[in-house]
């Protein structure tokens, strides 16, 4: 007996239906989602040329409203990135943060998954990209690199543009070893300050290299944090109170801090004020009137990228290879302070750093034992190199005369 072939079961009302649409020559999924509010059904339909493709973007459309969230079909990975830029990094400094971000995104990101779709990327996509970046970048890069990632998708989602986070599946790869940084030892330092004298980041660098100060704190530092006079008994200082970023706040709550100056940072303070202030009254009403320390000839601040570019060329000059960068002055100071014999909890103090751990893990180059302070060590450390200025200075004079 012949067996009659099972005719295919009508979907139920209200059920989920696949058919083939021969004018559009693709299968067609009808999603029963409700009603709306004005009591009309809410069914859309999904269109793929497979019956599995089509019950995959069922299955996907259903868990969009199950979670509230609708992700736009053609919202892609860079759309993502470029919106938290914009909007999810509100009152960040432009230059800073939000530079940084936004170079390495266009570098490193948005040339390579950029336009994938954000609802269709995977952790396998994100892993890949690492993967070959991990050629060309240092481990630290690659990890702010994924950072960036995670926080535009988290963005996303708060925009309801993004169901999950598919980067916080991810870890960063291991890269290339990053360039560790390094010190200048003494003679070097020298060299630098010597190279650096007819420059007007002289003043700049004299200040970084003889107290330590961060080039975030030393670029927005103004006249009325310095003090050059030595009065009721408080020595000149400098009071590191502000930093270029956000707010103007200090790294860490420590690194606000008042510290003493050398006796050659004060001299040089003092006739960069005096060749400042001619600057400014030829400058007249062009000159800024924020009254920064280190400004550029108009009087306005000094940008990073600037000095970076400016201190390449003057360690060109000293002799040295031009890969040093400003913020190694600081640990040069460190540096220096050790092998001199100052201990490790004052140098902290010094630096400005939240504890002793931080500046012998990052800053310490040399291990040495100790005994006295800062400023007074400083002048120490570079008095007989001074001397020989002074020394040399008086008989050109002598000559002339």
């Amino acid at each position: 007996m012949t067996e009659t072939p099972k005719r295919a079961q009508r979907a139920g009302h209200g059920a989920d239906t696949i058919y083939w649409d021969p004018v559009k020559k693709s299968f067609v999924g009808a999603v029963s989602l409700g009603h709306a509010p004005n009591g009309k059904r809410r069914r859309p339909k999904v269109y793929g040329k497979t019956k599995t493709e089509v019950r995959q973007k069922i299955r996907d459309l259903k868990k969009e409203v199950q979670t509230g969230v609708k992700a736009p079909a053609n919202y892609t990975v860079a759309d993502a990135v470029n919106d938290w830029l914009e909007r999810g990094l509100k009152g960040r400094d432009e230059k800073g943060t939000i530079g940084k971000n936004r170079s390495m995104a266009n570098k490193h990101l948005i040339p390579f998954i950029g336009k994938a779709k954000l609802k269709e990327l995977s952790a396998d996509d994100i892993d890949d990209w690492l993967d070959d970046r991990a050629e060309f970048l240092a481990t630290r890069s690659l990890r702010d690199l994924l950072a960036v990632l995670r926080r535009s998708i988290a963005h996303a989602q708060r925009r309801d543009k993004a169901a999950r986070n598919v980067a916080l599946l991810v870890t960063a790869p291991e890269g290339r070893p990053g360039r560790p940084s390094k010190a200048l030892n003494l003679e070097e330092a020298k060299a630098v300050l010597i190279a650096a004298r007819p420059s007007r980041l002289y003043a700049y660098l004299v200040l970084s290299l003889l107290s330590g100060v961060r080039t975030e704190e030393a670029r927005p530092l103004t006249w009325d944090h310095v003090f050059l006079e030595t009065k009721d008994g408080i020595p000149s200082h400098v009071a590191v109170w502000r930093s270029v970023r956000k707010h103007g706040e200090t790294k860490t709550r420590k690194s606000r801090r008042t510290i003493a100056l050398p006796k050659q940072v004060v001299d040089v303070l003092e006739e960069h004020l005096k060749w400042q202030q001619q600057e400014r009254a030829t400058k007249g009403k062009e000159w800024s009137p924020a009254g920064r320390v280190f400004t550029t000839r108009t009087g306005e601040p000094l940008d990073a990228a600037n000095v970076r570019r400016d201190f390449k060329a003057i360690v060109k000059r000293a002799g040295l290879k031009p890969e040093w960068t400003p913020r190694e002055l600081r640990h040069s100071f460190v540096s220096l302070l050790s092998d001199h014999g100052i201990p490790l909890e004052r140098i902290a103090l010094l630096v400005g750093h939240s504890s002793q751990t931080t500046t012998e893990a990052v800053y310490r180059k040399q291990l040495r034992p100790v005994i006295t302070q800062g400023a007074e060590a400083m002048d120490e450390i570079f008095a007989e190199d001074q001397e020989g200025v002074d020394a040399e200075d008086q008989c050109e004079g002598d000559a002339v005369a």
